[in-house]
């Protein structure tokens, strides 16, 4: 897939997205994960913003999964317990879950990732929540990266968005 084709594909509305809300801990965080299908598989374009964390060697590193779970809720150790675990319906060893996507890199409070996934299709995700982890996935630690604290959570849902 050529830039040209990953800009023309942005332009258009995607099938669904999921509005990213920060924990109680982490008010400020605000975003949109947005999946678009290709014929070479899911575009997932994230924009975050309000993420903790500092410039330069201060910069933080974010974990961010899609969880199997279709809630934003949970208690007070776990603000978002309903979202559960990475999407795996195969039960996989991690970093091969299905829900498992590359880092977001913070620069200075905001996150911009576009991605592409063979590992699942929008429809197969529709109504699941993507996560955003405290740190960065280590790709290694089982069963799900040593990530930490889940911090912002969004439902995946059919777009009625506009562009």
């Amino acid at each position: 897939m050529t830039i040209k084709e990953v800009s023309r594909i942005l332009s258009r509305q995607p099938q669904a997205a999921a509005r990213v809300r920060g924990s109680e801990a982490y008010p400020d965080i605000r975003g949109e994960v947005r999946f678009y299908q290709t014929d070479s598989g899911t575009l997932v374009a994230a924009k975050v913003r309000g993420l903790p964390g500092g410039k330069g060697c201060e910069a933080r590193v974010f974990g961010m999964h899609i969880h199997s779970g279709g809630e934003c809720a949970g208690d007070e150790s776990d603000p978002f317990a309903d979202a559960m675990a990475h999407y795996n319906p195969d039960g996989c060893p991690h970093p091969q879950h299905r829900g498992d996507l590359p880092p977001l890199f913070g620069n200075s409070g905001s996150a911009l990732l576009v991605t592409l996934t063979d590992r699942f299709t929008v429809e197969e995700v529709l109504g699941r929540t993507v996560i955003i982890h405290e740190h960065p996935d280590d790709f290694t630690t089982q069963p799900a990266g040593n990530s930490g604290r889940k911090i912002a959570c969004g439902v995946i849902e059919a777009c009625r968005c506009q562009r």
